[in-house]
C-alpha cells in the first residue's frame, strides 16, 4: 500500500502508485533470487564478523532486501546509485562481484576498495556504484551531486540516493532538495525506514510523515510497504517514469524493517525479541515473495536450485576472502589525491 503527499491534511491519503502487470513467475522467482542472496551473503558476513575475519564496523541488511532488490529492477542501465553505511545489498542489487565485496569486507587486496574501505566505504564506478558513505545524510547531496551530473550528460540517467530515517533529520537532505527541486534534477530519493535511528525510534526522533518531508519543494512523495517487493516495483516503476519524463525529484519512503542490530556491535536492547519476531513470521520479503510463487504452483523442490547456487556463491566469496592477501604497506599512500589530467 503507498499513500501519496499530494493530497490535502485534512483528506485521506489516497494511493498514487499504478497498476502494473503482475510480474510473470520467471520475473518473481528472479526477485526471490536477489533478495536471497542479499539475505544469505548477509548472513555469511555475520558470521565471518563473529568469528574475527571482518573487522571495524559492519551494518548487515537482513530483513529490508526487498527495498534496494524492487528499486532496483525498475532501473535503467546509466542510473547510478549512493547509499549510506547498510550499503552490501545494495552493491550485490547493482551486480557487483560478492567475491569483491566479501574481500573488502575481510580488509584484503580483493576487494572493490582494495581492502581499505571495509563495509562502510565500497565504490564501483563499472557498476554506477557511488559508494557507502559513513557520513549521516551525505548520500542525499552526493545523490544530487550525481543527478546534476545526469542532467549535464543528458543521458536521461537517475540518480538514486538511498538514506535512513535518521539521515531525514540532517540539514543537508533539505537543501539537497530545494537545489533539485529548483533545477528539476533527476533525482529519487529513497528514505528506508525500518522504525529506528540506531537505537532511537521513529517516534522518538522524527515528527510527522517522512515522505512528506519534500512538501515545501513541491517534491512529490509515497509512503511504501518496503517488505513487499511487488509494492516496492510499483511505486518504483511510477517515480522513475515521473523524473525521466522532466518532471524533476521524487522521494519515497520505505516502511521496512531490520532484523539485527544496527551494526554487529549493537545488542538491540531497545526494542523486544516479540518485536523482531513478528516482522519474521509476519512480513519476511522472502517468505512472501516464495508464497507468491506457491500460489503459482511453483514447489519447495523448484526453488531448491536457485537456494543451493545462492549458498555455492556466498560460500565462495567467503573462502576468496579469506584466501585473498592484505593489502601491502605501501597502499597506505595510494588513492590519496586522484591526479587531474588535461
Amino acid at each position: 500500500m503507498a499513500t501519496s503527499a499530494k493530497t490535502s491534511k485534512d483528506s485521506k491519503l489516497k494511493s498514487v502508485s499504478n497498476s502494473a502487470a503482475k510480474p510473470t513467475v520467471e520475473e518473481m522467482k528472479k526477485l526471490f533470487r536477489d533478495m536471497l542472496m542479499i539475505r544469505r551473503f548477509e548472513e555469511k558476513s555475520g558470521q565471518l564478523y563473529g568469528m574475527g575475519l571482518i573487522g571495524g564496523f559492519c551494518h548487515l541488511y537482513i530483513g529490508q532486501e526487498a527495498v534496494v532488490t524492487g528499486i532496483q529492477s525498475m532501473q535503467e542501465p546509466q542510473d547510478t546509485v549512493i547509499t549510506a553505511y547498510r550499503d552490501h545489498g545494495h552493491m550485490l542489487a547493482c551486480k557487483m562481484d560478492p567475491k569483491g565485496v566479501m574481500a573488502e569486507l575481510t580488509g584484503r587486496r580483493g576487494g572493490y576498495s582494495r581492502g581499505k574501505g571495509g563495509s562502510m566505504h565500497m565504490f564501483s564506478k563499472e557498476a554506477n556504484f557511488f559508494g557507502g558513505h559513513g557520513i549521516v545524510g551525505a548520500s542525499s547531496s552526493l545523490g544530487t551531486g550525481l543527478a546534476f551530473a545526469h542532467k549535464y550528460k543528458g543521458d536521461n540517467g537517475v540518480a538514486v540516493a538511498y538514506m535512513g530515517d535518521g539521515s531525514s533529520n540532517q540539514g543537508q537532505f533539505y537543501e539537497a532538495m530545494n537545489m533539485a527541486a529548483l533545477w528539476k534534477l533527476p533525482v529519487l530519493y529513497i528514505i528506508e525506514n525500518n522504525k529506528y535511528g540506531m537505537g532511537t525510534s521513529i517516534s522518538r526522533h522524527a515528527a510527522g510523515d517522512l515522505y512528506r518531508r519534500g512538501e515545501a519543494y513541491g517534491i512529490p512523495g509515497e509512503q511504501v510497504d518496503g517488505m513487499d517487493v511487488l509494492a516496492v516495483q510499483s511505486a518504483a516503476r511510477q517515480a522513475l517514469d515521473h523524473i525521466r519524463s522532466g518532471n524533476g525529484p521524487y522521494l519515497l519512503e520505505m516502511m521496512t524493517y531490520r532484523y539485527r542490530g544496527h551494526s554487529m556491535s549493537d545488542p538491540g536492547k531497545y526494542r523486544s525479541k516479540e518485536e523482531v519476531e513478528k516482522f519474521k513470521t509476519e512480513s519476511d520479503p522472502i517468505e512472501r515473495i516464495r508464497k507468491l510463487l506457491e500460489a503459482e504452483g511453483v514447489t519447495e523442490d523448484d526453488l531448491k536450485p536457485i537456494e543451493k547456487e545462492i549458498k555455492d556463491i556466498v560460500n565462495e566469496a567467503a573462502q576468496f576472502a579469506q584466501e585473498s592477501p592484505e593489502p601491502d604497506v605501501s597502499e597506505l599512500w595510494t588513492d590519496v589525491l586522484v591526479e587531474v589530467k588535461d
